[in-house]
């Protein structure tokens, strides 16, 4: 059995944010920082995280300048605003981007130094401020997790952070935070939280621990995924996603992800790709270059998403998953990256660094099928289309 790795505590139900004053006393924290999206602040979401907090006798200040697919300069400006203020914790509200920040923001705040230097291969175990995460989108699983995103500007790298010290030590899961998104979002990272547990599950690294997790995600996500994207507003589908979203987070964590993310690294970086929908457009294409060297793996993702019967074979129950795939993004209108707007040219011209940074992050490494720089290429290319 491999080391398991989880948040100390949880809160998962609608309505848990309204648990956060007492979740954060009695895990003895304060003076607590929020760090979220002008959206977030734009919208009254962040006004209602601190009156919640205000209300129980908690002042908390706020940074609302959190960025989609965080970078360098703008974790260092986080980074400037919570060290003024003597906080004992660090909160990430929002989307993935903004827990990612608030993971990197806990570390450098207490660490210092670059950044880069955290990048994998590097292991940053030692803990910074503790961080508490609230997602408000099914997707990233990130407040379960312990990896970060960030991306090096100069060099347009989306950098893969690693260890302990990024693992929240308090998630608050309330699938009510999710009601108000649109479909695109609910879409995208719906698609996102669907590749950790096919991930997870088909790791190099899977375990009996996140296998059991990985297999559930998928239960609860598949069926939900098009309801939520008709029926914004269906309450049992919007729980059922957070809820996949949080075991697939919890299921990768303690396994790995593979092939699909490190090929999707390089989309958000160059092309400036939302994640989810980066994996979304690689997720058909790869599991089917993948399946053959896992067949049994794939299949019981089928049978899992209720793609397959229990009883059929396992190389029909891989091509009904594959074919799934597909059709779920028809269904979800998910561009391909020509239809999406990206130059040809450029993306041809930048194919080998692609490759080379797919490559470098590990995750293809974890790929039941392991790749070489001309496989991931020619990926790209059959993606394309």
């Amino acid at each position: 059995m491999a080391a398991i790795f989880l948040p100390r505590s949880m809160r998962v139900r609608g309505g848990a944010l309204q648990e956060l004053p007492t979740a954060l006393r009695q895990l003895g924290y304060l003076r607590p920082v929020v760090l979220t999206d002008a959206f977030m602040a734009s919208s009254g979401m962040l006004a209602r995280v601190l009156a919640v907090l205000a209300e129980a006798g908690i002042e908390a200040r706020s940074f609302s300048g959190v960025v989609p697919d965080p970078t360098v300069r703008a974790v260092e400006e986080a980074v400037a605003f919570v060290r003024d203020g003597h906080h004992d914790c660090v909160i990430g509200f929002g989307g993935g981007s903004s827990i990612d920040t608030a993971k990197a923001v806990a570390v450098l705040a207490v660490r210092g130094g670059a950044m880069q230097a955290l990048k994998a291969p590097h292991q940053e175990d030692e803990p910074g401020l503790p961080i508490v995460a609230i997602p408000t989108t099914a997707g990233t699983g990130s407040e379960a997790t312990r990896f970060t995103v960030v991306t090096d500007e100069a060099t347009d790298e989306k950098m893969l952070c690693v260890g302990l010290a990024y693992l929240p030590t308090l998630a608050i899961v309330d699938y009510e935070l999710t009601l108000a998104k649109p479909l695109r979002l609910s879409a995208d990272t719906g698609i996102d939280a669907l590749t950790h547990a096919i991930e997870a599950y088909v790791s190099a690294r899977a375990n009996p621990f996140s296998d059991g997790l990985a297999l559930a995600a998928m239960g609860a996500i598949w069926p939900h995924l098009r309801r939520v994207c008709a029926e914004p507003g269906d309450r049992a589908a919007r729980e059922a996603m957070m809820l996949g979203a949080l075991q697939a987070g919890m299921a990768f964590s303690n396994s790995s992800v593979a092939l699909v993310h490190g090929m999707s690294r390089p989309i958000g970086a160059h092309f400036h790709v939302a994640h989810g929908l980066s994996n979304a457009m690689l997720l058909p294409t790869v599991t089917a270059w993948s399946a053959p060297s896992a067949p049994g793996r794939y299949a019981a993702c089928a049978r899992a998403m209720g793609v397959a019967e229990a009883g059929e074979d396992d190389q029909v129950a891989v091509a009904r998953l594959v074919e799934a795939l597909r059709q779920i993004n028809r269904d979800l209108d998910v561009p391909t990256p020509r239809s999406y707007g990206i130059d040809g040219t450029r993306w041809s011209q930048l194919l080998p660094v692609m490759a080379e940074r797919a490559l470098a992050s590990g995750s293809p490494g974890n790929n039941p099928r392991v790749p070489d720089a001309a496989d991931i290429q020619a990926l790209y290319r059959q993606s394309w289309a």
